[in-house]
């Protein structure tokens, strides 16, 4: 074991992966010499070479195609986009062509060794244009792997599952917590299933749910619900696409009610999915409204950033509201 933020899992991950397979290979803006933005590609081009790292230049629709071009000749290619909020100009070629690209070619050919890393979500002061959670964008487009981590740990194991997966992956990192998330991450190569949600606490009176940086806030929610006497059931997603049904069932099943979270605005975020799904299998056995605490139906403010995200306490009272209904 060693103790690592998140960044030095992912780097750790990268490295194992390409010292593992020779066709893997990372591109993106500034990823070689420099590091990648937040430095998750340190060294990687001084071990392994610019014929293996490399930068690209600030095109992110060329990266994808390039990276969907690499994985179709059977490359097993690794694309950093710099932040989540500049993938857009790339949702052609991911939304169009990775995701599709199997499906039309009736399995002549195929980019599931394709995996997208890009640093997103708010918490660092950065505004608008860096701060942005796209993941529904992309959970509304079957073909894809969507997953979003939470800490060290998880971060290495899912990174290493979505690199060899069959499947193309997005994987969203939490960039609040490239630093300030750290833990004991075994030295090992290992993997965490994707698809699987994890059951962090067990409890009886409510479900929590969410992703990401999200699960730290729940946290700090179900701690302060605790001291009030509400037991919370604590679950991780890990994985928004194909997400985990059978698990969040069983648990709402057992506490009768829900309370889904994410950074990302109400209207269209992925917690309305989760709340249809659930409001389909388990109606006579909900003993209030499912509820949603979000980002607002705003663009991401910078001076207003703590008013915008989802904190402890607005989950705190939603938890309250849902348990006194």
């Amino acid at each position: 074991m060693t103790q690592m933020n998140m960044l030095q899992a992912i780097n750790n991950a990268l490295d194992i992966a390409m010292a593992a397979n020779d066709r893997v290979v990372c591109f993106g803006e500034d990823v070689g010499i420099f590091g990648g933005v937040f430095r998750a590609t340190s060294h990687l081009q001084e071990k392994y070479g610019r014929a293996r790292c490399f930068n690209t230049p600030l095109v992110e629709q060329g990266i994808i195609g390039f990276a969907n071009g690499l994985a179709a000749q059977g490359s097993t290619p690794i694309a950093e986009i710099q932040f989540a909020d500049y993938i857009f100009p790339a949702f052609d070629q991911i939304v169009n062509e990775t995701a599709k690209f199997r499906y039309r070619s009736g399995n002549l050919f195929n980019v599931g060794s394709l995996t997208i890393r890009t640093p997103y979500g708010g918490g660092i002061s950065g505004g608008l244009y860096h701060s942005q959670s796209p993941e529904a964008y992309f959970a509304h487009t079957p073909g894809l792997k969507v997953v979003v981590p939470r800490n060290p740990h998880q971060t290495k194991g899912l990174l290493l599952a979505a690199i060899r997966d069959p499947d193309p992956v997005l994987f969203f990192e939490p960039k609040r917590l490239y630093r300030a998330s750290t833990g004991d991450v075994p030295d090992s190569d290992y993997q965490l299933p994707l698809g699987e949600a994890e059951v962090i606490k067990e409890g009886r009176d409510i479900t929590l749910l969410g992703w990401g940086a999200q699960m730290e806030v729940l946290q700090q929610a179900a701690e302060l619900a605790e001291k009030a006497g509400i037991s919370c059931e604590l679950i991780d997603l890990r994985t928004i696409l194909p997400w985990d049904v059978a698990s969040v069932e069983r648990s709402v099943l057992k506490t009768g009610r829900l309370l889904i979270s994410h950074e990302a605005p109400l209207t269209g975020g992925f917690a309305g999915e989760i709340a249809a799904t659930m409001q389909e299998r388990c109606f006579l056995y909900l003993e209030s409204p499912i509820v949603r605490v979000t980002g607002l139906d705003t663009p991401f403010p910078l001076a207003l950033e703590k008013e915008y995200l989802p904190d402890a306490l607005k989950i705190f009272e939603a938890i309250k509201r849902s348990v006194e209904f």
